[in-house]
């Protein structure tokens, strides 16, 4: 049987999610690719979260787990998957190495997402 998100409850995990990266409703809905306004209404109980919101939220910060976004279940952060990155921290190539080299023990790269700071990316599918 299929429940409705608590969208109460879901509020306060993305506030949890903004805070813990330090962003503002602006800059996460900036990263993630929506209007201001869809953070302002999802965050004042307004509107309900959509599925492509959702998705946007776990494809520009993968280490929150779908099922703890969705119904408090699980943990955030995921263990042992991020550590809080400073805003605007700049990154050397060998930072990326050694984050690429840690995410792949035992693991396939199914997907890479480079993020330019004009707004554009590249998708990059194995």
């Amino acid at each position: 049987m299929f429940t409705m998100i608590n969208t109460k409850d879901f509020t306060i995990r993305l506030q949890k999610i903004i805070e813990f990266y330090g962003e503002s409703a602006s800059s996460f809905a900036e990263k993630i690719g929506v209007q201001r306004s869809s953070i302002s209404h999802i965050l004042s109980g307004r509107n309900k979260p959509s599925l492509e919101f959702i998705l946007k939220i776990l494809s520009s910060y993968p280490e929150v787990e779908l099922y703890w976004l969705l119904n408090g279940k699980g943990s955030f952060p995921s263990e042992n998957k991020t550590t809080k990155v400073a805003q605007n921290e700049p990154s050397s190539n060998s930072t990326i190495k050694n984050a690429i080299n840690q995410a792949v023990d035992n693991k396939s790269i199914e997907r890479i997402v480079i993020f330019y700071s004009d707004g554009t990316f590249r998708n990059f599918q194995n």
